[in-house]
């Protein structure tokens, strides 16, 4: 090739070269350009288009991390309801302003109950029991009409096509595949672990992820996290925040676990106060219904394995190796108190001991005592599972089910209990009746060295209505009869059933009342728990907490009314013209419907109580809902 043609060619190359940099600097300015306009339409787009949660005030940039977060906080599913009911566009239109009317109104969207607050309905929301009832309200065309003027929600929950949700979802997996180790995704028939090899991650880390089914699930490499028999990948709203994007969707679940790791130490520090098992030993109706469960019977507890859960000081322990017991395991997670546990055993000749540094074995006792949770329990010691004769725990808070110790003491059961195993005690039953002015700190105001101190009496009781109360409420002060509320058959109860809700049907005592109108100022709730001839034939006993036994240190629980209603017997010759429940209209009787279950604060309880009265013509009057909190 000539040297001129040759420097012909490279010019002309280098031309080429420089056309074709400046077209691609072109490209990337029109592409700079039109990200700026995309990022500036979007910006302009989430302004217009922020949702509205159903329920309250928070707001959210997509339908998807709307309806998480009304499934997560307000146990609303929007997508899993119109899937059950088979909502077309129209009927899921319907459905969104039903809810929002029925918010609007304090009314909860599932059962009906009209709350008296903002406030009192959040409390109050719960599952849907049978979303059917929800589809009558939607036959009501009123529904097709928002009853928010612009509420952008309406118009675009309705892109969740199949093709396009399996999309989603596969997409989902391969985000979280790339950010973390192992996880545990549900799907709807199958549960799959993936395995990762992220440089990253750290296999300790736990890690809650929102699945296809609705559900969320906690991963710790191959374990969901639980505690108390409480799944946190099913209630994690205590963490939840405001989801703004497909990542936000995966919550880091050590917040979940700091949180109930601060609870336990707590709540179990606080048991190593000597105190609070002085207060508890002392309690003789208490201490004397298990020891007289497992002393006075022998043919249970000889040669028996026995698993004490919560042993405190041991004091069942003791009592179990002394009635012939081959082997008590103790367990107590508070530190201190296993160590106090543990001396008083061999302080007593009843602790079992170990194999010594030459392979010696000296068991002079039965007793061992291990220092952690029961959920945790393999971590210090391998118990073969279904080998435990006997399961036995002193498990009750007051209202039975406050500390939610119940859930551990089914967790134990379920592992390691034999088939036909005891447990001790292997009934629980809650009471419930009404209270009068003498229940209250009335009596008290209303001669204060001969003065009427009343008026703070009345501010008193308005305020307790707020709050339950711990106290003992003597039976002369009862002007109702007493009613089953629940009972549990410890032995073949399901531990989702520790959550409950019970209706019960009060009326007016006879005995005291003379047909005369009095007024009830709340409800008194206890229990008892039951040793009975199932497993203990030759001495069974019943440990009760009520007002006309003596009082325990578990006191009763006392839920009062907004306002007294007044009560009677069906003899009362009541005005048909007044109000059930005034002094001219006397209930002859009162409706309750109570739930009880473990609220998000770990260990606490919450408590809803629905009351009507109904006269003796037969009227109905109900009162607004009211919301409790046993913390």
């Amino acid at each position: 090739m000539s040297k001129n043609l040759m420097e012909t060619e490279e010019t002309n190359r280098l031309t080429r070269a420089e056309e074709e940099e400046e077209e691609d600097d072109d490209e990337d300015s029109r592409e700079a350009w039109t990200e700026e306009e995309n990022e500036e339409d979007g910006d302009e787009n989430d302004e217009d288009l922020e949702f509205l949660c159903l329920f309250c005030d928070f707001k959210y940039s997509s339908c998807d991390s709307l309806f998480d977060h009304c499934r997560l906080t307000h146990f609303f599913d929007f997508n899993g309801i119109r899937k059950d009911l088979g909502l077309d566009f129209y009927g899921s239109f319907k459905l969104i302003n039903c809810v929002r009317s029925q918010v609007a109104d304090n009314r909860c969207w599932s059962c009906g109950v009209c709350c008296q607050s903002k406030q009192d309905l959040q409390s109050h929301l719960h599952p849907s029991v049978n979303t059917k009832d929800v589809k009558l309200l939607l036959d009501d065309d009123k529904y097709l009409n928002p009853l928010m003027q612009e509420d952008s929600l309406l118009y675009s929950f309705d892109g969740g096509e199949e093709d396009e949700d399996e999309c989603n979802t596969s997409f989902e997996k391969e985000d979280i595949v790339k950010d973390f180790g192992s996880v545990c995704i549900d799907d709807d028939d199958t549960a799959e672990e993936t395995e990762l090899n992220a440089e990253t991650y750290n296999k300790d880390k736990k890690i809650v992820m929102a699945c296809p089914n609705g559900h969320l699930s906690l991963a710790s490499s191959s374990k969901r996290i639980t505690e108390n028999g409480m799944d946190y990948g099913e209630s994690a709203r205590s963490v939840e925040s405001e989801p703004k994007d497909k990542q936000s969707r995966v919550y880091i679940a050590d917040v979940v676990e700091k949180d109930i790791k601060k609870v336990n130490d707590s709540y179990f520090g606080s048991y190593s106060s000597f105190a609070i098992h002085r207060d508890m030993i002392s309690d003789k109706i208490r201490t004397d219904a298990y020891r007289q469960a497992l002393l006075k019977n022998p043919s249970l507890l000889n040669g028996a394995v026995v698993m004490d859960v919560g042993c405190g000081t041991g004091i069942l322990s003791l009592f179990a190796a002394q009635a012939g017991a081959s082997r008590v395991i103790s367990i107590e997670a508070s530190e201190k108190m296993a160590t106090v546990a543990t001396q008083i055993a061999k302080d007593n000749g009843l602790w079992r001991s170990k194999t010594d540094s030459e392979g010696n074995k000296s068991c002079t006792g039965v007793i061992e005592v291990v220092n952690r949770m029961v959920e945790d329990l393999d971590k210090s010691i391998q118990i073969q599972p279904h080998s435990v004769d006997i399961l036995v725990s002193e498990w009750m808070g007051y209202c039975l089910l406050y500390e939610s110790m119940l859930s551990s003491v089914l967790f134990a059961r379920d592992r390691w209990l034999k088939p036909g195993g005891a447990i001790l005690p292997d009934t629980a039953t809650i009471f419930v009746a009404g209270f009068g002015k003498g229940g209250t700190s009335l009596p008290f105001w209303e001669n204060v060295y001969g003065f009427n101190m009343s008026y703070i009496g009345k501010e008193v009781v308005e305020d307790a209505a707020k709050f339950p109360i711990v106290d003992i409420i003597n039976h002369h002060d009862l002007v109702t009869n007493a009613a089953v509320l629940q009972s549990f058959d410890l032995a073949t109860m399901k531990p989702d059933e520790v959550d409950f809700t019970a209706t019960a049907e009060l009326e007016a005592k006879n005995d005291t009342l003379d047909h005369k109108a009095t007024a009830c100022y709340g409800v008194v709730l206890w229990f008892e728990t039951g040793f009975t001839s199932r497993f203990c034939k030759e001495m069974p006993t019943v440990l009760s907490t009520s007002p006309y036994t003596p009082k325990t240190h578990w006191s009763q629980t006392i839920l009062t009314f907004r306002e007294p209603i007044s009560v009677a017997s069906s003899k009362f010759t009541a005005d048909g013209s007044a109000a059930v429940g005034t002094d001219a209209c006397p209930a002859s009787k009162i409706l309750l419907r109570i739930s009880i279950a473990r609220a998000t604060q770990h260990r606490c309880i919450d408590i809803s109580l629905e009351t009507a009265g109904v006269g003796s013509d037969g009227r109905k009057r109900s009162w607004p809902v009211q919301m409790f909190n046993l913390t």
